[in-house]
């Protein structure tokens, strides 16, 4: 049997920026993180870095895909988020490769469904047909 990861995806009334995110979007999601064992993986505005954390979900603001992998993929996940613990969030690449369509990111600095996708990508989870910046929650929801 796999181990199980989830994607935990965003719902709830959240703030403007979630309100803006999802017209923008046109999606129901506003942010996206990866739980393991109850710990909850992703880079978020509101803690300014890539983070682990616990989180006790309000029920009714969390939409969750459940992804089987093997031992040595779900170390994988967790590796891309250890290498990049503390990396700053990524505001350059949600302006030029969400908000501006154009490709431009910052090495080492994070948004959230650029994050998950890449260690989903990293541990074969997801096919590499577009480069992680280029997702965000809804897109990373439709590739799973």
């Amino acid at each position: 049997m796999g181990h199980a990861l989830k994607l935990a995806l965003y719902k709830g009334k959240g703030n403007w920026t979630d309100k803006a995110i999802r017209k923008w979007t046109k999606s129901e999601y506003s942010h996206c993180e990866l739980v393991i064992d109850n710990i909850w993986y992703s880079s978020s505005p509101r803690d300014g870095c890539v983070r682990a954390k616990q989180i006790e979900p309000q029920e009714g603001n969390w939409d969750y895909i459940e992804i089987t992998c093997n031992p040595e993929q779900q170390s994988v996940v967790l590796d891309t988020f250890r290498a990049n613990m503390g990396s700053g969030y990524d505001y350059t690449g949600i302006l030029f490769s969400q908000v501006l369509p154009i490709g431009i990111q910052m090495s080492f600095r994070w948004f959230c469904s650029e994050i998950c996708s890449q260690a989903l990508m990293n541990a074969s989870l997801m096919t590499r047909d577009k480069r992680a910046q280029w997702y965000n929650p809804e897109r990373l929801r439709k590739a799973l």
